[in-house]
């Protein structure tokens, strides 16, 4: 699927599903933002954003950072027609046993860092008239379970975040859309699930695959919309 001339920011982007839009889009002949709070990319995955240009130690949630950050990526790449936000993080605990720091922390990397870039992109965003926001949520998000509190309530957010900015840019030449995953085949998730059997998990690339189809002009009619991508699993 082609992408040529499309000029693209993600943020979380050094992360296994960031890089794997970040090298989606590029092979499709787009321009790319990678974005992230990491300073920089492990070296064992820098050759994946050779053509991208890097914004590292970028915290999204911090007052005025988004703002600074985007309209600089904007600068670099010529203009953004999307956004892709996939910034995110994960704690499991209980509530009696975990703290309230921990709540704080998911509600600003899932849920503020997206409404932030978006907020941020925006101005760009419609300047192009055919632009896109692709949000990650969580397919757990639908019915929380022990210990998936924080994280799902902020995941949930992403979901009413995604639907009402959609409504509000429905008339204005930008879609939003979510993904909502299942277990991502990580090695972070790959290492604290050792006896899960990895092989019923959604890959990253199957999520950069519906996420650059998002991106394309076949899903202009598509807004609002929270997908479920979940492998096997």
């Amino acid at each position: 699927m082609s992408l040529a001339g499309k000029k693209i920011a993600v943020t979380g982007a050094f992360g296994s599903l960031g890089m794997a839009v970040v090298e989606a889009a590029l092979a499709a002949g787009a321009s790319v933002a990678a974005i992230d709070r990491a300073p920089s990319p492990h070296p064992s995955t820098a050759a994946a954003f050779a053509k991208a240009q890097l914004f590292g130690d970028v915290d999204l949630s911090a007052d005025g950072i988004a703002e600074k950050t985007f309209a600089l990526a904007a600068e670099k790449l010529g203009g953004l027609d999307a956004l892709i936000n996939v910034a995110g993080a994960f704690r499991w605990e209980t509530l009696e046993k975990g703290s309230l720091e921990t709540w704080d922390l998911l509600y600003n990397v899932n849920l503020r860092s997206a409404v932030a870039a978006s907020k941020a992109a925006l101005p760009a965003l419609l300047r192009s008239g055919n632009a896109r926001i692709v949000n990650i949520g969580a397919a757990a998000a639908h019915k929380a379970s022990s210990g998936m509190g924080a994280y799902t309530a902020s995941k949930a957010g992403v979901f009413r975040f995604t639907e009402a900015l959609a409504d509000e840019l429905k008339d204005r030449g930008v879609t939003v859309n979510a993904i909502l995953p299942t277990t991502i085949d990580t090695p972070a998730n790959r290492k604290d699930m050792p006896d899960a059997d990895f092989s019923r998990w959604v890959k990253p690339a199957e999520i950069a695959d519906v996420i650059l189809f998002l991106l394309s002009d076949r899903a202009r009619a598509i807004t609002g919309a929270l997908i479920p991508v979940a492998g096997r699993v």
